[in-house]
């Protein structure tokens, strides 16, 4: 359960870091799983150059087009995966910060992240709500690493507080990534801080957070399993790609 003083972080930061929340023998059963499905090409899966990104493969077809960036649909992918992100160790939490009714949303993220070396790509400044459907901004992500996370190797930036924001449209590009070259951005960037993990690790974040991870500048890949979650009074908008799947009760 979380303290009073966590409950506290997560209101005024909009992300909180929970220490070794997963056993090394689950994360290793996890990434076994996943490289055995990668392998395979199990679909569905984003590849690299799905992505567009600066630095991304043009396409496919292209050398390292078919870097994958995530295992899509993770919850229906394994009995495992469905359990972690609706067992304990993460519904108390997150039933703490939603209220009862919390649902998963299969819709966002359900996936494992897998930032490859050298075709893996940056990823700009951005918030997870500026391309969901919901009646509020205020989901909550659950990020759990199945390997370190450094700098070196692409952990997330967090630009802490920024979930409170009212950020102007001009401030963003046509995609809604935080524009780093205009100077109203600059203090707001300047505040950026790593969230290195450790193994184990669970990193909480609100969906109106500015975040941002830098490109894989190592030799091995790095994992993690990502799922969202939402309140009992916050469904997603009818017909949108938020509401595509069904929602799974905590």
């Amino acid at each position: 359960m979380l303290s009073t003083q966590q409950l506290q972080e997560f209101a005024e930061q909009g992300f909180l870091v929970l220490r070794q929340q997963a056993s090394p023998a689950f994360c290793q059963e996890v990434l076994q799983f996943t490289e055995q499905q990668l392998a395979a090409h199990a679909q569905p899966i984003e590849y690299e150059a799905d992505t567009r990104y600066p630095g991304a493969p043009a396409s496919r077809e292209a050398e390292g087009g078919l870097t994958a960036r995530r295992l899509l649909q993770a919850y229906a992918r394994d009995a495992r995966l469905a359990q972690w992100a609706t067992g304990k160790v993460l519904a108390e939490p997150l039933l703490q910060l939603l209220g009862q009714g919390a649902c998963l949303s299969q819709a966002h993220h359900n996936c494992i992240m897998t930032k490859q070396p050298q075709y893996s790509t940056a990823t700009g400044w951005h918030r997870d709500s500026r391309y969901w459907n919901f009646q509020k901004a205020e989901l909550v992500s659950a990020w759990l690493a199945l390997r370190n996370e450094t700098l070196e190797n692409g952990c997330l930036l967090v630009i802490p507080a920024s979930h409170k924001l009212d950020i102007d449209a001009g401030q963003l590009d046509q995609a809604q990534f935080l524009r780093s070259d205009l100077p109203q951005n600059q203090g707001l960037l300047a505040q950026a801080v790593p969230v290195p993990l450790q193994q184990g690790d669970v990193l909480l974040f609100h969906s109106n957070l500015f975040h941002a991870a830098g490109k894989n500048q190592t030799a091995a890949t790095k994992f993690s399993m990502v799922f969202t979650y939402r309140a009992a009074d916050n469904p997603a908008r009818p017909g949108t790609r938020s509401a595509a799947y069904p929602e799974i009760a905590l």
